[in-house]
């Protein structure tokens, strides 16, 4: 473990686990959890903690239950449990939870299994109730699905009943996708609609709008009206934005009656690096007036702290909520008493 080379340290740690018998993994994996082990060494905990449960899964799985604090281990080791007798892994994972919540043992079986048999993974992660474990096993799984195509991908997707399960896999499917495919990860989601294309596709146009900005825009001028092509909209303004505040700007007021709140606000944080003066001028058409006046304090207050005196000029000749001038004139007094 003191080796500096990294490869030469893990084939040295490979050469020494194959030296060990069933009986002494116990003692090693003590050893090296007092050791102190990093960050920078997990590869090498979960090698052994592999070996281990590929001789003795369940004294490792008791190990584990019995002296670490996170899952980690835990699931290491189910997950090459799994790999070699994938009935006594979903058994001993079912036969050791008794709670009525999403069973965390589940995790590291789904995280094995979707390897050779994603089929039967998915199957498991769909009998899991909505829960941070479930979400864990779907990004398990979406690997393995990914790298069978688009369209395998796409299908997969779709082919999921639970609603809220399907909409958080084409999210996550939309955003690996797009990086190869905008276009056809835009028409996909325009055709299967619904909450996960409304909150997928912004990040999709943006995707393409870095690749091909015209082809883009195109794209968006054909959608039709609702929230699918509002969303498309702050996904181009946001891009957009980041490269030339003003052209965005002029964008967005020529389809002002596509944006809503949150087209606005995410175009003020994106323009306001390059363009605070910009970007604060938008925050006028944040219709939610208590989002509106946070807006406000935020922005200008963030202003404040990099300039000053061009922010306070700003809010000098600015229409602002009367709540919102007076608490902005306390925050100038107190920045300029602490830069004196």
């Amino acid at each position: 473990m003191d080796t500096v080379d990294p490869l030469a340290r893990a084939q040295a740690w490979l050469d020494f686990i194959n030296t060990l018998e069933p009986d002494q993994f116990e003692s090693v994996v003590a050893d090296f959890r007092d050791s102190g082990f990093t960050r920078e060494n997990m590869s090498e905990y979960a090698m052994l903690l592999t070996a281990w449960a590929k001789v003795d899964p369940l004294e490792a799985l008791d190990y584990a239950k019995a002296n670490t604090g996170n899952p980690f281990a835990r699931n290491t080791i189910l997950a090459s449990w799994v790999t070699t007798d994938p009935e006594a892994a979903i058994a001993w994972a079912n036969d050791n939870y008794d709670g009525d919540q999403a069973n965390p043992y589940m995790v590291g079986v789904i995280r094995g299994l979707a390897q050779y048999d994603p089929v039967r993974a998915s199957e498991l992660m769909a009998s899991m109730p909505y829960s941070n474990e479930r979400g864990n096993a779907l990004s398990a799984i979406l690997p393995h699905i990914i790298s069978q195509g688009g369209d395998a991908a796409k299908n997969w997707a779709m082919s999921i009943d639970d609603e809220r399960l399907r909409d958080g896999a084409i999210r996550r499917i939309s955003e690996q996708l797009a990086k190869d495919d905008p276009r056809g990860t835009a028409e996909w989601l325009a055709t299967n609609g619904g909450d996960a294309a409304n909150g997928s596709i912004d990040n999709v146009m943006g995707v393409w709008a870095g690749k091909d900005s015209s082809a883009a825009i195109a794209h968006f001028e054909g959608m039709p009206s609702g929230k699918l092509r509002s969303n498309a909209l702050r996904g181009l303004t946001n891009h957009m934005a980041t490269e030339n505040p003003r052209e965005a700007a002029n964008f967005l007021d020529s389809h002002s009656n596509d944006a809503d709140d949150n087209t606005y606000r995410q175009f003020v944080w994106h323009s306001f690096r390059d363009e605070p003066a910009i970007a604060a001028e938008y925050i006028a058409r944040i219709g939610n007036e208590d989002e509106r006046n946070r807006m406000y304090r935020r922005t200008l207050e963030g202003w404040m702290w990099q300039d000053l005196e061009g922010a306070s000029q700003w809010i000098g000749s600015a229409q602002l909520p009367e709540s919102v001038a007076k608490h902005l004139e306390g925050r100038i007094q107190e920045i300029s008493r602490r830069r004196r």
